[in-house]
């Protein structure tokens, strides 16, 4: 009787680990690249487009070697605060991930910010005892009093106005998929939010025509809007907001979505799926966008109404390229500012 594990041997085995490289790392460039060292990341808002291009560069160049242990010189001999206002797989796990595999080590903090001792006083104290804070909150505010009274480099691992781990993943996704930049469809249907924010302003830094189709009064945040905007005239690309799902996936070369309930908003839960039920990408909606056109979700799913599960488990998907790539783009966050 033959048993899988008498048959371990002959099968290939992924494995995580590092080895050292054959002669000279083409890692090594990055530790002199001191553009961003010391460096706040609250949003892609503040962000130029060519800070934009050095972190995917960064983040690409650390995939594409990511067995190669001259990574763990990134980090070696700091540590990461994570402040968890919200649950998390993908931030939680990349982050810490990415600390252990740059040579550092991270620690998880969970809890509402403030409530048992001032957000000012949090900054001092971690000020003094680590090299970095990662902040996944429910008000952007936060993380502005954060940066105020701390030193060390705040990283946005979410806020309600932004989400730029998020955005800049999914623009090294699509740079994976589609070879570049310059004249892509991004067409974003569902709820204006700060996933929607971000994706808006770095699509207008690089030159990304981006079309969101929601309903009324869930457009994107209309400050963050505006910016975009002006971004968009620099690069020569289009900003839309239009109602009509239809619209936005036509002639698309990536269709994004998102789940219509964020966390903090369940009491409206009803009233949204009822609102956004017109919203859901689904292979009609498909069908108007290029045949070619890679399909977006910065998870978790709600599979069956926001998505269904033909088109996030189908052949267009990328959703988990997507979600491998927060740990490439974490890591290139982290070897850049700490």
């Amino acid at each position: 009787m033959n048993s899988p594990l008498l048959n371990r041997s002959t099968q290939t085995i992924n494995s995580q680990r590092m080895a050292p490289p054959t002669g000279r790392s083409p890692l090594l460039p990055i530790l002199t690249q001191d553009s961003l060292r010391g460096r706040d990341i609250l949003g892609i808002e503040d962000l130029s487009a060519q800070e934009l291009e050095i972190i995917l560069g960064v983040a690409f160049l650390l995939k594409q070697h990511k067995f190669d242990d001259t990574q763990t010189l990134f980090a070696r001999g700091q540590s990461l605060a994570m402040l968890f206002e919200k649950p998390s797989l993908r931030t939680r796990v990349t982050f810490e991930a990415g600390m252990i595999q740059l040579g550092g080590s991270a620690i998880n903090l969970e809890g509402k910010l403030g409530e048992r001792e001032s957000v000012a006083d949090v900054a001092r104290n971690l000020d003094r005892w680590l090299d970095g804070i990662m902040a996944r909150v429910f008000q952007h505010a936060t993380l502005l009093e954060l940066a105020q009274h701390a030193k060390i480099p705040i990283i946005n691992g979410l806020s309600d106005l932004e989400h730029p781990c998020q955005a800049l993943a999914d623009f090294l996704t699509i740079k994976e998929a589609k070879g570049q930049f310059k004249k892509l469809k991004v067409a974003f249907i569902g709820d204006g939010n700060n996933v929607a924010n971000s994706l808006a302003l770095m699509a207008a830094k690089l030159g990304v025509d981006f079309t969101i189709a929601c309903p009324k009064g869930y457009e994107p945040n209309q400050e963050l809007w505006q910016k975009a905007l002006s971004f968009a005239n620099v690069t020569d690309s289009s900003l839309v907001i239009t109602h009509s799902p239809t619209e936005a996936a036509t002639a698309a070369d990536a269709v994004y979505t998102d789940t219509w309930v964020s966390m903090g908003q369940e009491e409206e839960s009803d009233r949204r799926k009822l609102e956004f039920q017109k919203y859901q990408v689904n292979s009609a909606l498909m069908s108007h966008s290029k045949p070619d056109a890679i399909v977006m979700h910065c998870l978790p799913a709600h599979r069956g109404e926001e998505i269904t599960d033909e088109i996030i488990d189908g052949n267009q998907s990328v959703v988990f390229d997507q979600a491998e790539n927060r740990l490439h783009v974490q890591k290139a966050l982290l070897s850049l500012i700490l």
